[in-house]
């Protein structure tokens, strides 16, 4: 993720990333001047054709003219950014406030992309330069060191919603360390068709780790009302802690695909039965 890339690479990213944007671009500029009706996702189409465009062309020039480029690499940006080709304009939500923020944005014009990230200094950081985007400062209640211990002992919380006795939420779980309970209400509020989890900081122990972020969105996706599943998508799962804590609470059966270091699920809502996998 630190490393340098070299010259020719970072000219190369640059160019795929301004590709995949104009693509985004063609395709739903075509998509909203030819249909009328709404679209799969829970995104308002009544906005698209006067949100679809800043974001878009500010992304452009955004990565026209830096020298940073997105931390994901090409064939990972593929796999999400196809299927946000098929279900955008939708509800998006991204662990994590980075690099790659605009691109993400941009390629779901219409919809709502709300990225959560724990650094307030970084939020007040990156919004002075992309006033455009919505991000919201997150705290989280958990330390990587801690990660072994939760995965132990979460079952005998009831809190946590692993028995079916109590179904699992997230908003003012007190008693579920896993729980995200103090999430700004636009979060527990809106159904999330898609959530990428590339957040928080997970590789010193004293970081927060991305158990709680696995954890919440799991439950997110399994209380869903709507139809359809929820895409979800985890980064850096060459790492010890986010595979097991996908293999626990976003589950194998539900792996659609992956490469590199990303995995995506399609996760069907619960329909009344308790746990996860």
């Amino acid at each position: 993720m630190n490393q340098r890339l070299l010259p020719d690479r970072k000219i190369s990213a640059t160019f795929i990333v301004l590709a995949l944007i104009g693509t985004a671009l063609f395709i739903f500029t075509f998509i909203g001047n030819t249909i009328t009706t709404n679209l799969v996702c829970t995104g308002t189409f009544n906005n698209f054709h006067s949100t679809q465009s800043p974001i878009q062309l500010r992304a452009i020039l955004h990565y026209a003219t830096s020298k940073t480029v997105p931390q994901q690499s090409l064939a990972e940006i593929t796999i999400s950014f196809n299927v946000l080709k098929t279900i955008s304009p939708c509800n998006f939500l991204v662990f994590g406030l980075g690099h790659d923020s605009l691109m993400w944005a941009a390629f779901n014009p219409g919809g709502l992309t709300l990225f959560l990230e724990e650094d307030p200094k970084w939020v007040h950081t990156v919004l002075k330069t992309a006033p455009d985007l919505k991000a919201a400062h997150v705290s989280y209640r958990t330390q990587l060191s801690e990660a072994d211990e939760l995965m132990r002992t979460y079952k005998s919380e009831p809190e946590c919603g692993v028995t079916g006795v109590t179904k699992a939420y997230v908003r003012g779980n007190t008693r579920c360390k896993l729980a995200l309970n103090r999430l700004p209400d636009v979060v527990y509020d809106k159904e999330w068709d898609m959530i990428m989890i590339d957040a928080p900081r997970g590789y010193f122990k004293e970081a927060p780790g991305r158990m709680s972020a696995i954890y919440t969105a799991a439950v997110m996706a399994r209380n869903r009302k709507g139809s359809g599943v929820t895409h979800v998508f985890l980064h850096d799962v060459d790492r010890r802690v986010e595979k097991s804590y996908a293999e626990e609470f976003l589950c194998r059966k539900y792996l659609k695909d992956g490469t590199g270091r990303l995995w995506h699920f399609e996760i069907p809502p619960a329909n009344g039965t308790g746990g996860f996998c």
